[in-house]
Formats: structure tokens, C-alpha cells, sequence
């Protein structure tokens, strides 16, 4: 498992760990962006040419698993590259969030190739102190 460090408190997880990937198949992992807000951590992750059905997101722990496929539907079936920057097939990203972010009220939204979700500050424990009285007479 290849970890690229992205901040003192956040892993990104460039290689699937037991993957439902074939392990003799290719991946790519699309570009992401992560960051904190006044009002949480913002996931951002370009995803173009992909439509929404297409993708898979699963909380586990304080971990994001993204992953889909995106389909070579455009290009002729016999062709010499010259360039190709674009990825295809199935792709997975496992982002590792730090403490502090409730990953199970995260909100994701799906708009012109971009994948956001905001997951929002996890609220405080309310720990109480609680004095419980005990009756006169028992011992």
C-alpha cells in the first residue's frame, strides 16, 4: 500500500487495499483536492465524462472509499496514440480523514465532472458531570 502524505493528519491512499479491483487490472485515481472550511472538510475530486450512477462512495470509519469506472466510448476501435492524457476504465481512491470530521453526515454532490462532498466538524461530546445522590440509611 502506497501512501502519498498530503498534511500532517490526512493520507491519501493511492493503491486499493482489498479492492474489489481485479489486482491484474489497471486503475487510475482522479485528481482530488481536500480542504477545510469555516464549516468542515470539502472533498473535491474531477471526474469528467462520468455520470453519477457510475460511482461508488462507502464510509468506513474515518475512511472515504471512492471508486467507478469511466467507459472509452469515443475513440475508434483501431488507433495509434500520439498523446493520451485522459484515463479510463475503473478507478479507486481511499482518502483517510483526520479526527474531528463526522464522515457519516457527509453531504456529496455530483455537478459538470466534479464530485464534492462536505463532511461537516464533528459535533462536541456533551460529557456532563452527573452527582447521583445516594438515600440516608443504606449503607
Amino acid at each position: 500500500m502506497a501512501l502519498n502524505k498530503a498534511s500532517t493528519s490526512l493520507h491519501y491512499v493511492k493503491r486499493p487495499q482489498s479492492s474489489s479491483l481485479d489486482s491484474s487490472e489497471t486503475f487510475w485515481v482522479p485528481n482530488t483536492d481536500v480542504y477545510v472550511t469555516e464549516g468542515g472538510l470539502v472533498i473535491k475530486v474531477e471526474l469528467a465524462g462520468m455520470r453519477k450512477e457510475d460511482l461508488e462512495l462507502t464510509v468506513e470509519s474515518n475512511r472515504l472509499k471512492i471508486s467507478g469506472h469511466r467507459p472509452d466510448g469515443c475513440r475508434a476501435p483501431k488507433c495509434t496514440f500520439l498523446v493520451m492524457e485522459i484515463n479510463y476504465g475503473a478507478f479507486e481512491s481511499v482518502i483517510e480523514l483526520p479526527s474531528g470530521f463526522d464522515l457519516s453526515q457527509g453531504k456529496a454532490t455530483y455537478q459538470n465532472g466534479f464530485l464534492r462532498i462536505d463532511v461537516p466538524e464533528q459535533a462536541p461530546s456533551s460529557q456532563k458531570s452527573i452527582s447521583v445522590s445516594i438515600p440516608a440509611g443504606e449503607s
